[in-house]
C-alpha cells in the first residue's frame, strides 16, 4: 500500500509545474499591482517622488517559489544549486528564512570543522568525496566579483580511526567499501602507528584506518559567509524570522488496497519577524526544511507525524538537537604539525587547532549522559571525569595539559539510524528535507545541497543516489545504519 503511495507521490512533477500557483491568475502581476498602488499613493500624497511610508527592507517577499527554512550551509547549499542549475537566470526565486541571524547558536560555526571519506556506507562517503572536490576549488563555485577570494584553511592532515580487536573486522570491511568508492585510505598495524605517530599509546589498538588525502579540517565559519555572499550576489532573499505556521491544502485518497490517505500541500509560510508579534505570509511553491535541530519541530508545524501511531501520517520526523560540548586545550610536549584528527576506540577525538600546541576535542554522551539541550552551558566536569581520563591514556603526553576554554554546539540528531534525511515527504507534497545529518551535515553540505536541489528541478536525484535517504525509510523501519559516528 505505501510503496505505491509513494511513486504515486514521487511522480509529481517538477518546480517549474508549481510556478503557476504563483505567477497565474491576473495578467497584471504582482510587481504590476505593486506599481499602481505607488502611482495611486504618489497622486495623492504632497511631493513628487515616491518615499515608502514606512522601511519594508527587512520584510521578506510575499510570494517566494522556494522557501528554505533554516540558513546554515545546508539551507544555504540548497539555494546556491537551485540557483544555480536553474534554466534561465532568475527564473526560481528564492527565500531563505533564519531565525538567529548572528549564527550565536547555529551548528555551522559551532562546528570542529572536519571532513572525511572513512565512513561504512557508499553513500555517505560518496557525499564527502564531492563535498572535498568543492572545497578545494571553493573559489570556481563561490567567487563574488570584486570580492576578495575565500580561503577555507583546508589542513588536509587526515583522520585516524583506531579499532580494538573486537573491532577490527569491522574497520577493516569499512575501509574496503571506501576504497571501492574511490576513497584514499589505508590500514596501519600498531607496529606501523608506533613508527608514523610515536606519541600514540597502541596497547589495546588492533588496527586502525588513516585517510591519505582529502580529509582534515577546514573554517567552517568562512564556508557559511562565502556560501551566503555568493547566494546573495545569485539573488536569494534573505529574511531574519521564525516561521511559525504553514497554511496547506488537503486532498484525500485511495490507495489500491483501500486505505484512504491524506495529501497535503503547502502554499503559504507565516514569517514572525524578530521583536514583532505579526507576522508576514509568503505565498510558496516549495519549502526546504534544513532547519537543522529544530528541523523535527518544523516538520510538526506542517502535520508531520500528527496521525495516528504506525501509520504514514502519524510517522514524525525523528530529528532532534543533541549538546556536544568542544573543548581547548594547550599541551607544550602534545603531538606535532603532522597529527592528523584522531578518533579513539573510546569514543574521544582530538585534533591541532592551530601552529601553537593547541588542541580541541570531546567525546559523545551514552544515551543516558545525554545533556539538557535547552542552554548551550558546558559542562566541565564531563571533560575532567569522561574526556582526560582517556586522552591522557592514548596520548600519554596529554597528562599535563591545561584547557583554556570550551563551547557547545547542537547535532541535528536522527535518532533512528543518525543518518540525514534527504528529499521530499510522501504525504506533505512540497516538503523537501535537508536534515538529520548528526554531526556530519556540514561536511556533506555542499553534495546534499545538490542532491535536494536536484530532487526539486528534475523529479530525482542525478549526480548522487540518495534514495537510502528518503523520509519513508521511517515508517518502514528500514534502518540506514552509519557505523562510523562520533
Amino acid at each position: 500500500m505505501f510503496r505505491g503511495a509513494v511513486h504515486l507521490c514521487a511522480g509529481r512533477g517538477h518546480l517549474g509545474r508549481r510556478l503557476s500557483t504563483l505567477r497565474g491568475g491576473s495578467a497584471l502581476g504582482w510587481a504590476g499591482k505593486v506599481s499602481e498602488i505607488k502611482k495611486t499613493l504618489q497622486s495623492v500624497l504632497p511631493g513628487g517622488a515616491w518615499n515608502s511610508l514606512y522601511d519594508t527592507s527587512h520584510l521578506p517577499p510575499e510570494q517566494s517559489d522556494v522557501v528554505i527554512v533554516g540558513g546554515g550551509v545546508l539551507g544555504l547549499s540548497v539555494a546556491y544549486w537551485l540557483k544555480r542549475l536553474e534554466k534561465q537566470r532568475g527564473a526560481i526565486r528564492v527565500l531563505v528564512v533564519e531565525q538567529d541571524h548572528t549564527y550565536s547558536q547555529a551548528s555551522t560555526g559551532l562546528s570542529v570543522g572536519g571532513i572525511r571519506q572513512q565512513f561504512s556506507l557508499p553513500e555517505n562517503i560518496q557525499l564527502s568525496l564531492f563535498s572535498v572536490n568543492f572545497l578545494r576549488n571553493i573559489n570556481d563555485y563561490l567567487a563574488v566579483v570584486d570580492d576578495p577570494p575565500l580561503d577555507l584553511q583546508f589542513n588536509p592532515s587526515g583522520y585516524l580511526l583506531l579499532a580494538s580487536e573486537e573491532g577490527a573486522a569491522i574497520l577493516e570491511s569499512n575501509v574496503k567499501v571506501q576504497r571501492q568508492e574511490g576513497a584514499k585510505v589505508c590500514l596501519m598495524s600498531p607496529e606501523q602507528l608506533r613508527n608514523k605517530f610515536p606519541w600514540i599509546n597502541t596497547e589495546g589498538v588492533a588496527l586502525a584506518s588513516y585517510g591519505l588525502e582529502g580529509e582534515g579540517w577546514f573554517d567552517p565559519w568562512c564556508l557559511l559567509q562565502g556560501l551566503r555572499r555568493k547566494v546573495q550576489a545569485m539573488g536569494v532573499h534573505f529574511c531574519h524570522g521564525e516561521v511559525t505556521r504553514f497554511v496547506s491544502s488537503s486532498n484525500r485518497m485511495e490507495t489500491t488496497s483501500g486505505e484512504e490517505i491524506t495529501l497535503k500541500r503547502i502554499h503559504e509560510v507565516h514569517v514572525k519577524m524578530d521583536h514583532s508579534v505579526e507576522y508576514q505570509p509568503v505565498e510558496c511553491a516549495i519549502v526546504i526544511n534544513a532547519a537543522g535541530a529544530w528541523s523535527g519541530r518544523v516538520a510538526e508545524l506542517a502535520g508531520i507525524g500528527k496521525g495516528p501511531p504506525g501509520t504514514l501520517q502519524g510517522t514524525k520526523l525523528p530529528v532532534e538537537p543533541r549538546k556536544r560540548y568542544v573543548y581547548v586545550w594547550h599541551c607544550p610536549q602534545g603531538p606535532g604539525l603532522e597529527s592528523p584528527l584522531v578518533a579513539d576506540t573510546s569514543g574521544v577525538y582530538f585534533r591541532r587547532d592551530g601552529l601553537g600546541n593547541n588542541y580541541l576535542g570531546g567525546c559523545s554522551p551514552t544515551e543516558e549522559e545525554e545533556p539538557d539541550p535547552e542552554n548551550l552551558e558546558v559542562d566541565h566536569d564531563f571533560f575532567q571525569n569522561k574526556v582526560w581520563p582517556r586522552l591522557a591514556w592514548r596520548i600519554p603526553a596529554f597528562e599535563s595539559l591545561k584547557v583554556r576554554s570550551a563551547w557547545a554546539g547542537y547535532y541535528d540528531y536522527n535518532t533512528f539510524d543518525q543518518n540525514g534525511v534527504v528529499g521530499p515527504h510522501p504525504l506533505v507534497a512540497n516538503m523537501y528535507f535537508a536534515t538529520g545529518f548528526s554531526g556530519h551535515g556540514l561536511q556533506q553540505a555542499p553534495a546534499v545541497g545538490r542532491a535536494v536541489a536536484e530532487m526539486v528541478l528534475e523529479g530525482r536525484f542525478q549526480t548522487i543516489n540518495l534514495n537510502a535517504f528518503l523520509f519513508s525509510r521511517f515508517f518502514l523501519g528500514e534502518k540506514v545504519q552509519e557505523h562510523n559516528i562520533f
